[in-house]
């Protein structure tokens, strides 16, 4: 045998702990069966095994340690490699290097024998992988140092490994950059990866770890090299304030062990305790704990409220925790059906007969809908198109047409069409689509029936479509307590034949009558009911404050397209940009920027928050039996040094 193929066994170092010792022996007693008196031969490293001797390395250990070490790299344990007959490659990977065991049955007992041993130390920089590529990595090496015979090998061999996932990197379809040079080396071999449980791999994982203790005695896990101390001086912060107490003299409030802060310095001590980097912007709480460990001032709690609430920081990274803000503010009730209708789109559907599309029609008085498949999304003169042959050929002209901001809605040609039939164009605030609630929730109630009619065929949905409309339509509203079908043509429509017995034809002037007394119980039945929704949703908000042009306020990010490497380290908010129209009291115009120009300049108020100022200077506390302390004419500078450290060489 080549002495080099057996070197990561004959120079196992030394145990030096309990540890390392069964680490030894749990890789011989895969190979017990091959050495003659095993238990004897072992018996003095097993006695050092016990929890209840002392771990002392004798003679007898040393050489029964050099006995075993001998026996792993000579007959009959060793065989020579057979390149006829199957090999069986054992690899593991650690944190801190890898190994590897190149084994074959033997042909005189059929048990597997080690033809060669592997060891490799891990470089900083492959210590720096991730266990997948680690694990993968011994492979690679593993293959490279026995490619003469692996390479060459009439039977494809087995590679048992410890981490499953590599069952399956052959057949991966993206790799990385360092996974894709490695395949280019595996496409020269014929073999398959099989996982085998951790512990039943002891004997790669124990050489993957002879260079354990090297390591960590060469490698400190501190942030600092060794020989070195970290001395830490004064805060820069605290010899700015005894600085200033030069001046002013300590009221007897304060208590001994704080520090009293004077006017001119309050500002630095707040941005000490709120924006340094040990700091790291806490909320009032946090902030408040930092200051009270040292200084002291009456208004210290008022003072901190303030700043925080002004800091820019904090406006834009940080989340709110209150209800959005806005009251709910509810479209007007139309007085007769399909005067007033809300627009909008389904899409994402399979296709069936085909059709991908729905176009939701909603009128707000009555709640009837119509569902009109197409075969895709429309353009603004075939919305137009669609609506006079389904909508307005049957219900006549409306007054207001509802929509959220979809290019249909949002093109001039709309707006002209909606112009010349006298309508007006409601079209939903940006990133708001409770605007049209009414076309929202009808879409709602036609996906669930669509998926109750046709979840065993989703491409019948279609063919399901008119039975989906019916049922919308005949079913009582919540809002008014009628169905649609009462509350637009003052009748519901039977459902069997001998419900009504038959009767003259009424006249029209006792139809519209009835359709009359049927449309003001519905809008007087809507106006309770919106009554009911605005006192259940304002419970959820809060009062928006009131915004006037010029003002400037942080804009969110949630619904914006920006072009960012990390959404979850993206600012909340952005700006401050200014209002340049207050629409209504919950909806107002931003200016914004040209990298924001498709962007819908019209918001909710619930998107943006006003920008507070901080203050100048704080003012002096009021009760003069508090302090003694006079106004101080010197300006100590704002940006203060946060922290001083030494570093000592010892």
């Amino acid at each position: 045998m080549d002495p080099a193929k057996v070197q990561a066994v004959i120079d196992w170092p030394v145990p030096k702990s309990r540890v390392e010792l069964q680490r030894f022996l749990g890789f011989a007693n895969f190979y017990r069966r091959f050495i003659r008196n095993f238990g004897q031969v072992a018996a003095p490293l097993t006695a050092l095994t016990s929890v209840k001797t002392c771990f002392k390395w004798s003679v007898s250990a040393q050489g029964a340690f050099d006995l075993l070490k001998n026996r792993f790299t000579s007959a009959p344990i060793l065989v020579t490699p057979d390149v006829s007959r199957q090999f069986i490659v054992e690899v593991d990977a650690s944190e801190v290097g890898v190994g590897a065991i190149l084994s074959q049955r033997s042909f005189s007992d059929d048990k597997v024998h080690p033809c060669a041993y592997f060891s490799h130390r891990l470089s900083p920089s492959e210590r720096n992988y991730d266990v997948g590529n680690r694990e993968l990595l011994a492979i690679r090496l593993a293959l490279g140092e026995w490619r003469q015979w692996l390479e060459g090998a009439t039977v494809p061999f087995v590679v048992w490994t410890d981490h499953r996932n590599l069952e399956y990197i052959r057949s991966a379809k993206r790799l990385n950059a360092r996974q894709a040079r490695w395949a280019l080396f595996f496409a020269r071999f014929e073999f398959v990866i099989s996982y085998r449980p951790g512990t039943k791999n002891t004997k790669p994982d124990a050489l993957s770890r002879l260079f354990s203790s090297s390591v960590a005695s060469t490698d400190p896990e501190g942030i600092l090299p060794e020989g070195r101390v970290v001395g830490l001086t004064v805060w820069g912060i605290e010899r700015q304030v005894k600085q200033a107490l030069t001046q002013t003299p300590s009221p007897r409030a304060c208590p001994r062990n704080l520090l009293f802060v004077p006017v001119p310095t309050r500002l630095a001590v707040l941005q000490w305790a709120h924006s340094a980097k040990l700091a790291g912007h806490p909320g009032v709480r946090g902030t408040l704990a930092s200051i009270r460990q040292r200084f002291w001032w009456p208004t210290r709690e008022h003072d901190t409220r303030r700043f925080v609430a002004a800091c820019s920081v904090c406006a834009q990274t940080k989340s709110g925790n209150s209800p959005p803000a806005g009251r709910l503010r509810p479209l007007p009730i139309p007085s007769r059906p399909w005067s007033h209708i809300a627009l909008d789109f389904v899409t994402g559907l399979p296709s069936s007969a085909g059709k991908t599309v729905i176009l939701t029609v909603v009128d707000r008085f009555s709640k009837a809908a119509h569902f009109i498949p197409l075969a895709k999304l429309p353009s603004a003169k075939e919305t137009a198109q669609i609506i006079i042959e389904n909508v307005f050929r049957i219900h006549g002209l409306p007054s207001d047409v509802v929509s959220d901001r979809g290019p249909q809605f949002t093109s001039q040609f709309w707006r002209e069409f909606c112009r010349l039939i006298g309508a007006s164009v409601s079209l939903s605030s940006g990133f708001h689509p409770q605007s049209n609630g009414q076309a929202e929730r009808a879409n709602q109630t036609i996906g669930r029936i669509l998926r109750s009619l046709s979840f065993r065929n989703p491409a019948s949905w279609s063919e399901q479509l008119p039975w989906a409309e019916y049922a919308h339509n005949s079913l009582p509203s919540s809002a008014t307590g009628l169905s649609p079908f009462q509350s637009s043509l003052g009748y519901q429509p039977p459902l069997f034949s001998s419900q009504f017995a038959e009767s003259s034809v009424p006249s029209a002037q006792a139809f519209v009558q009835r359709c009359e007394r049927t449309w003001k119980r519905v809008r007087s039945a809507l106006c309770r009911y919106r009554a009911q929704t605005v006192r259940a949703a304002n419970k959820r908000r809060t009062k928006s404050p009131r915004y006037c042009r010029g003002q400037r306020v942080w804009l969110s990010t949630q619904n914006l397209p920006l072009k960012t490497t990390s959404r979850k380290l993206t600012p909340r908010f952005i700006g401050p940009f200014r209002i340049s129209q207050v629409i209504n009291p919950v909806a107002v115009r931003l200016l914004l920027p040209r990298y924001l120009r498709r962007v819908h300049p019209v918001f909710h108020v619930s998107c943006i928050k006003p920008v507070l100022r901080a203050p100048a200077r704080l003012p002096p506390p009021p009760p003069p039996s508090l302090s003694r302390a006079h106004p101080s004419t010197g300006s100590v500078g704002f940006w203060t040094c946060v922290l001083g450290a030494v570093v000592i060489s010892t």
